[in-house]
């Protein structure tokens, strides 16, 4: 195996020569560096002591962890045997002292402690009940075969961070393997990132229902490729309930453009699509802490991108679902107006209205539809 050495943040590490990322036999992704970025914030931010990358490949992510966040006890793993190796190499190229080996896992004790362990994720985290203050699954696909695990993994109070690579189900391009991993109904469209994103954290709020566990939702949101979700639990049943609370269903016209959404735990009318979290996707707080570390220059691999995604967070508003000006244009047949004149528009006739990151030409606001149709035509 070829390797070549790759810095990503504080990390360097050697990553596989290939002719792409999917013929590596241990996998890399460098556009996957500014979702490393923002988890690196959140934890600069959260600070959680035991944290676990528990499908790390290379170990970059778990490494940033070590180097870049308040954490204390690290865990890499991996199930392939050729990314163990390389796990150990990457760790002992960026921390002094001698890794101690026993069985599959390996140990190095300096300042911080980074265990890195070669098994499947699933077995890991059965074996390490309620021990981690945070653990993120970063998959190739689908999360789902590792969430119930995770969730009896992490502590009660603990954090969860979740991707999904999987679009075609989440985006409704493959509504049947969406409804069998995901248990909902997806929305194929304009809407359909954010429709996404929703079914994402929906599914979560669900599973941990089932172990007397609530939700928040720190951020979730939608990227280039993926689905990211990060939630704090929150323990008791009551907090399971109140959860479940935030589920519901969104009905969406595809001749206008116009969509509603009903709470509840089942639908009432035909033609819904979901169920689908409709809670709040971040907390203002956190998300606001973030965005101060990006701003004070905090080393990140891919800063000017972290910055401008961040503010995108801090500004935009967090009501559930947007109006996409090109589509809405189009099916009522005028020209569309840039965002910023419709939004200045909408905030003069006393309604809030921001861009959204989930599509460029998209606006959230608390305008009714006919309002929003009504400015659109007035510019």
């Amino acid at each position: 195996m070829e390797l070549f050495e790759v810095i990503e943040g504080k990390a360097k590490i050697l990553v596989p020569k290939a002719e792409s990322i999917y013929d590596s036999p241990v996998f890399y992704n460098p556009r996957m560096a500014l979702n490393r970025d923002v988890v690196v914030l959140l934890l600069k931010v959260l600070k959680p002591k035991i944290v676990l990358d528990a499908l790390s490949a290379t170990g970059i992510r778990g490494i940033r962890f070590a180097l870049e966040t308040p954490a204390e006890e690290i865990w890499l793993n991996d199930i392939s045997m050729e990314a163990y190796e390389l796990m150990k190499r990457n760790v002992t190229l960026n921390f002094p002292g001698e890794l101690k080996e026993r069985e599959n896992r390996a140990f190095l004790e300096g300042e911080k402690r980074i265990v890195i362990n070669n098994n499947d994720a699933n077995r890991l985290m059965a074996e390490k009940h309620r021990y981690f203050h945070f653990i993120d699954l970063d998959p190739f696909g689908s999360p789902m075969e590792f969430l119930d695990t995770a969730l009896r993994s992490v502590k009660r109070k603990g954090i969860l961070g979740v991707t999904a690579t999987d679009g075609a189900p989440l985006c409704g391009a493959h509504p049947k393997a969406c409804l069998r991993k995901y248990l909902a109904v997806p929305l194929r469209g304009e809407l359909c990132h954010e429709v996404g994103t929703r079914i994402l954290v929906g599914v979560i709020a669900r599973y941990a229902a089932k172990y007397d566990l609530g939700i928040e939702v720190l951020l979730a949101y939608y990227k280039d490729h993926y689905f990211r979700a990060f939630v704090r639990l929150r323990d008791g049943a009551k907090k399971g309930d109140e959860s479940l609370e935030n589920l519901g269903y969104i009905y969406f016209d595809e001749k206008t453009g116009k969509f509603e959404i009903e709470r509840g735990f089942l639908p009432t009318r035909p033609n819904a699509y979901g169920p689908v979290w409709l809670g709040p996707l971040k907390n203002e707080d956190v998300v606001e802490e973030m965005f101060k570390l990006v701003k004070s220059g905090v080393e990140l691999a891919k800063p000017r991108e972290a910055l401008k995604l961040l503010h995108m967070f801090h500004e935009e508003l967090d009501v559930p679902l947007f109006y996409d000006t090109h589509a809405i244009g189009k099916r009522i047949k005028i020209e569309t107006k840039k965002l910023g004149e419709i939004i200045k528009a909408l905030q003069e006739k006393g309604y809030k209205a921001t861009r959204t990151h989930f599509s460029p030409t998209g606006i959230k606001t608390d305008a009714p539809y006919e309002v929003f149709v009504d400015v659109m035509r007035k510019l």
